[in-house]
């Protein structure tokens, strides 16, 4: 095997790599910046080739995340990245008290079933703070977002009671709907329906009616959108907003690549139940963008992302759900698949009174453990192992 310094022209391994880059990955475009696969000879590829729907933790050490250092012809001379976080002995927990998973169909995400209601349902042994009830919400606008993979979905905008921001749903999935956005509005126009995005079907030019009862007009003549029934709940992304990780490219979070994996699973044909990405505007677990900064620079200074929060003063998580729950009220859903590794985020999304019924959690394992691309950084495994160790967040790895 040629040292780090040697040169790759002619190398067949940089032939096997320009082969492996054009040809091992099946991730849509939308993923940005593109992922790299494993490749043969790294240092844990074998292992995750072999039994990757079993990884744990405990097959990344130090020594093979030093091994597979080499990442592109164009960066051999690079200094090797510093050794894993992760002990050799460190496995994450799996959900605990749960039965057998349900495996949906071919490329669905498996669900490990879970129940609230009982201690040993596996929904996180924290009692997190709910509101008394939840927040009024309303959708003003819906348009059809057209994606670079090929696939479409509604982007919903809301607003609410509680504060200034604008919340997003995205929905993939015609059958999903806000009821807020489909009631009819005094002195509205059959045009300005249609512009709010409160139509069936798809728009097109000369189009006059919005084809919805209520409205101003007859939709006699209309076209008649023939939607699928769905055959059970669907998968659900409680997202907050990382400027830094969706935006900015930081290696210091996974929570990009965790935005674009949940819409390739809510993208593909066999999600015929849909999925909505609740998009919340609760930058750096709640504190904002500037004091994220901050923890940043004294992550830098040797602080996790935890003691960073507590040192200037924040909670470790100062998120909230209730205007989850109360956005996916608005959507017409009363059981959900959540997507999500916190197990302590079931009960917040379920609300107060249990409005909502978590009845599966999918795990979102990172690309790079299952041997499909994704990226790894000693931040992101120091992100990941406070996750787990320090906030309960559990893993099901089998799970995708």
């Amino acid at each position: 095997m040629p040292s780090p310094n040697s040169s790759s022209a002619g190398n067949p391994r940089s032939v096997l790599d320009r082969q492996t880059q054009e040809n091992a990955t099946d991730l849509p475009s939308f993923y940005s910046p593109r992922s790299r696969p494993l490749r043969e000879d790294d240092g844990i590829a074998t292992s995750l080739r072999l039994d990757r729907d079993e990884l744990c933790l405990s097959s990344i050490t130090p020594q093979s995340i030093s091994n597979s250092a080499l990442t592109s012809t164009d960066d051999v001379n690079l200094p090797p990245p510093p050794p894993s976080l992760l002990s050799p002995a460190f496995t994450p927990p799996v959900t605990p008290g749960t039965t057998t998973p349900t495996l949906l169909a071919e490329g669905q995400p498996r669900g490990v079933p879970v129940d609230s209601s009982i201690p040993s349902g596996g929904c996180g042994i924290k009692r997190p703070k709910l509101l008394d009830t939840l927040p009024e919400v309303q959708c003003i606008v819906r348009a059809r977002i057209p994606t670079v993979s090929g696939t479409e979905m509604f982007l919903h905008l809301y607003t609410n009671n509680v504060d200034n921001k604008e919340h997003l749903a995205i929905v993939f999935g015609p059958h999903i709907r806000s009821k807020s956005l489909d009631a009819p509005r005094d002195g509205e126009t059959e045009m300005d329906r249609m512009v709010r995005g409160a139509y069936t079907g798809r728009l097109y030019p000369g189009r006059t009616k919005s084809g919805m009862v209520g409205a101003s007009s007859s939709t006699a003549g209309d076209p008649v959108e023939e939607i699928p029934a769905p055959s059970g709940p669907p998968l659900v992304r409680i997202h907050s907003e990382c400027y830094t990780g969706e935006t900015a490219w930081s290696a210091r979070c996974d929570c990009g690549e965790q935005l674009d994996e949940a819409a390739r699973l809510m993208s593909l044909p066999t999600a015929v139940n849909g999925g909505i990405i609740i998009y919340l505007r609760q930058e750096g677990r709640g504190i904002g963008l500037g004091e994220k900064l901050k923890a940043y620079n004294l992550q830098d200074l040797g602080s996790d992302t935890v003691e960073a929060n507590l040192l200037l003063r924040h909670p470790a998580d100062a998120r909230s759900y209730g205007l989850a729950t109360a956005m996916l009220l608005d959507l017409g859903q009363k059981e959900i698949r959540l997507l999500t590794n916190n197990p302590d985020k079931i009960r917040a999304v379920e609300g107060p009174n249990r409005e909502i019924r978590v009845t599966e959690r999918v795990a979102m394992v990172p690309l790079s453990w299952k041997g499909k691309g994704g990226f790894r950084s000693r931040e992101v495994e120091g992100y990941l192992k406070t996750k787990i160790e320090k906030m309960g967040h559990m893993l099901d790895m089998g799970g995708l």
